[in-house]
């Protein structure tokens, strides 16, 4: 992942330093559980806990030669360990080291990120019951539907992070397995005490039954949950872009005093964090079809998995991090216009309040289709003549035959639409 969507956090997770630790903190776990098993001399694992160095330049040179992540990593260890290190990786295959290293380094992003998204619901939170009872304009289709209050589009923000939560808390017991099972799973010259040993101390479970690799769907689920929250990530994003557009421009991101919209148009306040949250979005997504792709292996084992791993891994998680990170900021600094969303509502002069006229008439004794027709043939006339539709309802004596002055004042007023807002409220921040 290149630096500048990169958190110093994520990129120590997927560091070549990091992962040969983690390798070698798998190996110790294994050496001292076969040191208790009998299998391998005493002292093995302290002593190479005590003389073993990452050191990863060695260990790429040794690989240039060897074209074995695995027997390089052994071998440099060995170097600095001494001869008990020859004890080491007894009956194992390179992939308990490798898988269990990799859903270790998931284990890690993944609660990274679920700080990210406790961030974004404290942000969110925060701004929702700022804004409970600001009106503004509910769009569907991009059209002007009914009042809603921006609150409430917050809120709507918030308990979809925290169904992201959930999921990722999930999505993290899932590839919290361990495999140290040897060569296509049987055991057949690996004591499976040395597996439980080593799942216990490194925090894991027990992968129930391996192929020689952990299966492909557990990390098909981790990836997937990644881009769903991707998603909720752009759905944030699209919406603020949405509502900074020059002709609704009810909220803005925060714009510094240095800083500079366009090179060749000095009035422009672009969008562009959450223009960026937009592709990074798209990036996290990437991951997800080569990851379901993952999961059908040839027999028990292939390595095409691999290279797709080692891609997706650190970018799709880095790039998460980053997302949420920067999501979270732009919340907590975006300026609102509650004078701008007031003046938006009036916009289309009452029409907002057509469904609750037609509402009316119908319990005055019209049917539906008449009262639909009625309002909708005034909507049109309002439209194309600007005209206001309470003034124009005012007029039909017919009409006002069926609803009272009094009502019809009612209907053209936003209570009505905020009457449940504490209901909703209660549910989300339960």
């Amino acid at each position: 992942m290149i630096e500048r969507y990169s958190r110093k956090q994520l990129t120590d997770i997927w560091s070549e330093q990091n992962k040969y630790q983690i390798w070698l903190d798998v190996e110790v776990a294994a050496a001292e559980a076969m040191e208790k098993l009998g299998q391998i001399p005493k002292g093995v694992a302290s002593v190479v806990r005590k003389k073993a160095k990452i050191n990863v330049k060695r260990i790429h040179q040794i690989e240039s030669k060897v074209k074995h992540d695995v027997i390089a990593f052994l071998t440099s260890i060995t170097e600095k360990a001494g001869i008990k290190a020859r004890y080491l990786h007894q009956g194992m295959t390179s992939s308990d080291v490798l898988d269990t290293s990799l859903n270790i380094q998931l284990v890690q992003s993944g609660k990274i990120l679920l700080s990210d998204i406790d961030q974004i619901l404290k942000v969110l939170k925060k701004q929702a019951k700022k804004y409970k009872y600001t009106p503004c304009m509910g769009r569907s289709h991009g059209i002007h539907a009914e009042p809603i209050t921006f609150g409430l589009k917050l809120a709507s923000f918030y308990e979809e992070f925290k169904r992201n939560r959930k999921r990722l808390v999930d999505a993290i017991d899932e590839i919290s397995t361990c495999a140290i099972s040897g060569a296509v799973g049987t055991f057949a010259n690996i004591n499976p005490n040395v597996e439980k040993h080593v799942a216990k101390k490194l925090g894991l479970k027990v992968e129930p039954i391996s192929t020689q690799v952990i299966p492909r769907d557990r990390h098909a689920f981790y990836f997937s949950i990644l881009g769903i929250i991707a998603g909720s990530v752009e759905r944030v994003a699209v919406e603020i872009r949405h509502l900074q557009r020059t002709e609704v421009y009810e909220v803005q991101e925060f714009f510094s005093k240095d800083q500079k919209g366009s090179s060749a148009m000095p009035h422009k306040k672009n969008p562009i964090l959450s223009e960026n949250l937009t592709g990074l979005a798209r990036m996290v997504r990437s991951a997800v079809i080569p990851a379901l792709e993952n999961i059908a292996l040839w027999h028990e084992r292939d390595i095409s998995h691999s290279s797709v791993e080692r891609n997706i891994g650190p970018d799709a998680n880095i790039t998460l991090d980053f997302a949420l990170a920067r999501l979270s900021n732009i919340l907590d600094k975006m300026i609102v216009y509650p004078k701008k969303m007031i003046e938006n509502l009036n916009i289309t002069k009452g029409l907002i309040f057509s469904q609750e006229v037609m509402l009316e008439l119908t319990k005055s004794g019209l049917s539906r289709e008449q009262s639909y027709k009625m309002v909708q043939n005034y909507a049109k006339k309002c439209f194309a003549e600007n005209l206001n539709l309470f003034d124009v309802i005012s007029d039909d004596k017919f009409i006002m035959a069926k609803i009272s002055s009094k009502r019809l004042r009612a209907i053209f007023n936003y209570s009505s639409h905020f009457k449940n807002v504490d209901l909703i409220f209660r549910r989300v921040f339960k």
